[in-house]
């Protein structure tokens, strides 16, 4: 291998990238060198690029990108799980000082990676794993969903809410989203009963519980979204936001006696704790995508490294329901 790789370099928040040549990383004795086939692209990524995230912060000069897939290339002495030549998926850096999947290596914590998908190429894999671990950790990790349950998604069109959609209903909870009359048929595709999102929240809780409310809601919107999650969720149910921040008043919810579970998701990356749980997740679902239980949504439209920039501000244009993928190598 060469000693230089191609990036795609964030030198200051707002402007195009400039894609340069950079010393290629090597792993050290506990990491994994992937060679990236493709960068998923995430909302996330557009906020930190304009330095919108304070919680996410980035500074540059650097190489942003949260999500990836590609293949090993080597591996650490003390890396015992992985192997040269494995197809590997996870969301991986782009915050907290970590290198960025925008360019053609990174050498990459193995406890945030799992194998790809085998059925997915690695454009589809590479557009799940902020998504699929965000919806889990909701999900799973804070309001332990289970079969007939009463989910309902606030913003279900959006790469969360369709992760979230597809992953209850795996679970086999009765899930209903909210959304516009433009994202019904994406809302539907992943398996949720549709709501037209201007419809008052006491209209589809009297229509849709008899006005008992969900037992459980998932908000991927934040602010009025998580207002009207509070609103709409049952006594003693529970509510989870990967949006909460904002000031809200907690009266409908305490009312209710019902809990309230903030989602956090770039947490291992910013600490370094909780890592190997997102392996764990990305594993648990590749099985799931594998059994055709969960399907990536991406956008047909293509980019490169040259054109990164491009996908950035079509994330900003929303052109697409559909992820946004770089093409590397």
């Amino acid at each position: 291998m060469t000693s230089t790789m191609k990036a795609a370099i964030f030198e200051e928040y707002g402007r195009p990238f400039h894609v340069t040549t950079m010393p290629r990383p090597s792993a050290g004795p506990r990491d994994v060198l992937v060679r990236i086939r493709a960068s998923g692209t995430n909302p996330l990524d557009l906020k930190i690029h304009d330095g919108s995230a304070a919680h996410a912060r980035q500074l540059p000069p650097t190489v942003l990108g949260l999500d990836m897939a590609g293949i090993v290339e080597a591996v650490g002495s003390d890396v015992t799980r992985f192997n040269m030549g494995d197809e590997v998926y996870g969301m991986v850096g782009g915050v907290g000082g970590l290198q960025g999947t925008l360019a053609e290596f990174a050498a990459v914590d193995p406890d945030l990676l799992a194998l790809k998908p085998a059925n997915l190429s690695f454009r589809e894999a590479a557009v799940l794993p902020l998504v699929v671990i965000t919806a889990w950790e909701g999900l799973v990790d804070r309001m332990q969903i289970k079969s007939g349950d009463k989910l309902l998604v606030q913003g279900g069109a959006g790469g969360v809410g369709t992760a979230v959609i597809q992953l209850a209903r795996h679970f086999e909870a009765d899930v209903f989203a909210t959304g516009s009359n433009s994202s019904r048929d994406v809302i539907e595709r992943a398996g949720a009963t549709f709501i037209e999102s201007s419809e008052a929240v006491v209209g589809y809780v009297d229509r849709l519980t008899g006005g008992h409310g969900f037992d459980k809601v998932f908000d991927t919107a934040g602010g009025a979204g998580l207002d009207a999650s509070f609103e709409a969720v049952r006594k003693f149910g529970h509510v989870a936001s990967a949006l909460g921040w904002g000031k809200h008043l907690l009266a409908p919810l305490s009312f209710k006696a019902a809990s309230y579970s903030g989602v956090f998701t770039l947490m291992p990356l910013l600490t370094g704790e909780g890592r190997r749980h997102h392996g764990r997740i990305l594993l648990e679902v590749a099985r799931m995508v594998e059994a055709g239980k969960l399907r990536p949504h991406l956008s047909a439209e293509r980019f490169t490294l040259e054109t990164a920039f491009d996908a950035y501000q079509a994330m900003a244009e929303r052109r697409s329901r559909g992820k946004f993928v770089v093409d590397i190598g």
